[in-house]
């Protein structure tokens, strides 16, 4: 499996953030400049370079750090409805990992519990933003 990077970028004058996925195969192939127009530091500032986490959330889109995540329950299988959680990576000693913020309470990472315990018809989990072009969305969680 090749690595897979995020790259978001706020262009200087507009504001706007743009956001590009490369693989190191991709970077190693051809100059950054020649992929992407962003790589400008002229034009673009550099705000994030987040890595792919190497799940997909159930509609099948890439789950990468930074991400914003939206984990609903089947009533009979929770009291809470749904939970939303910011993908991070935490460099813990003993098992690096990704893991969403504020942490759910399990005994492992939150997205090894993701990917391990999902039954659609207990939960659903979907990327429903990211924390460059929607902060908003963890206002109320955090």
């Amino acid at each position: 499996m090749d690595i897979v990077i995020r790259y978001i970028f706020k262009h200087r004058f507009s504001g706007n953030i743009e956001i590009r996925r490369y693989s190191i195969r991709q970077l190693e192939e051809r100059s950054a400049q020649k992929l992407s127009p962003c790589f400008n530091e002229t034009d673009y500032e550099l705000i994030a370079r987040n890595l792919f986490t190497g799940l997909k959330d159930s509609e099948g889109n890439e789950i990468y750090e930074g991400d914003v995540i939206l984990i609903t329950y089947d009533e009979a299988f929770s009291e809470l409805p749904y939970y939303i959680g910011e993908v991070k990576f935490r460099a813990d000693d003993n098992y690096p990992a990704f893991d969403l913020l504020p942490w759910i309470d399990c005994e492992m990472n939150a997205l090894s519990w993701l990917k391990s315990e999902c039954d659609p018809s207990v939960k659903r989990y979907s990327v429903i933003g990211n924390i460059y072009k929607n902060p908003d969305l963890l206002v109320e969680t955090i």
